[in-house]
């Protein structure tokens, strides 16, 4: 339980626009151990952070005209979608948007923000955890999720070695290094099983799959919080496979019904029960939005059971010898 890490679902994605320097940055100065991109690529090869290579949602490309021929439809990974596409845009491109909340109705504060961010290279993002880092006291985490490694690999994309390269040219490739790279392709994590040894982990949103078979690749699963049962933990715990759930929001559209406040959408509900409900079944680590309330609530937890199981202190009244075995 001492080890339950901290991952800043897309940086600090409840308080900024989702996958931007900005969200990063907060989410390490709330102490999250581990900050999490998602990279899609770029059409000169660049790694980027988007949710999706579909960007409509997340940046204001949909307002400029000079990109307006560029909308298209393609399937991707089997389902048929619409929109700008990374894959159709250079960095340079790329960088004339701007981010934008991508749940307005939910996250009306971030919408603030809209028009001030761009889009970030996977480099810039690891510039700012190594400027993070001379801060001292500990060393940021990063969690990549290759998003659909098999799509841009068919269209001459590969994102495997340009994510290794990149973590090689920050010192983030080392075994030890506190790097997990996550991917829901199983094929995309056999591949980098056999370019890294760095911890993977297999993402699983419908079913847990059997954790022996995926113990021979990966060494975590992050599953969805509807999958982490205490006997879906205890399965993977004994094929010595680590369980990283996913995802912890404040907004009561994302929460149980006995832990929602009021009966509004965007309310913020009781996030603080969720995330120790999820701890007591021993899980090892939450990606979360709110990474300043989950840091809060790991360490209090671990806190206290780390109490409940300290050995109670031998007294003895005076004159009385305290009797041993």
């Amino acid at each position: 339980m001492s080890n339950v890490v901290v991952i800043a679902h897309r940086g600090a994605s409840g308080e900024r626009p989702e996958h931007t320097i900005e969200s990063y940055r907060l989410a390490i100065e709330e102490g999250a151990d581990y900050i999490e991109p998602d990279l899609v690529m770029t059409r000169d090869g660049v790694l980027v952070a988007r949710h999706e290579n579909e960007i409509g949602g997340t940046t204001d490309v949909a307002q400029h005209p000079e990109f307006a021929a560029r909308r298209r439809v393609q399937v991707i990974d089997g389902e048929t979608m619409e929109g700008w596409f990374t894959e159709d845009f250079t960095l340079s491109e790329l960088k004339t948007l701007r981010a934008r909340e991508r749940l307005p109705e939910l996250r009306p504060r971030n919408v603030g923000f809209d028009g001030r961010f761009s889009v970030p290279t996977f480099d810039e993002i690891m510039t700012l955890v190594i400027d993070a880092n001379q801060g001292g006291g500990r060393r940021i985490g990063v969690y990549p999720e290759t998003k659909h490694p098999a799509h841009f690999a068919a269209i001459g994309l590969p994102l495997e070695l340009e994510l290794l390269n990149a973590l090689r040219r920050y010192d983030y490739a080392r075994v030890g290094s506190p790097v997990f790279i996550q991917s829901f392709d199983p094929n995309n994590l056999q591949q980098l099983r056999r370019m890294t040894e760095l911890p993977l982990v297999q993402l699983r949103e419908h079913e847990v799959g059997d954790s022996v078979a995926t113990a021979a690749y990966a060494d975590v699963i992050g599953i969805a919080k509807s999958l982490a049962t205490p006997a879906a933990i205890e399965a993977a715990h004994a094929a010595n496979i680590k369980v990283h759930v996913w995802t912890f929001r404040a907004e009561n559209e994302f929460l149980p019904d006995d832990l929602r406040s009021g009966n509004e959408a965007a309310a913020h509900g009781d996030l603080e029960a969720e995330i120790r409900r999820f701890l007591s079944r021993g899980i090892d680590g939450f990606f979360v939005d709110f990474p300043a309330i989950g840091v809060r609530v790991r360490d209090s937890y671990i806190s206290a059971a780390q109490a409940l199981h300290q050995p109670a202190a031998a007294t003895s009244l005076p004159g009385n010898k305290v009797q041993g075995r």
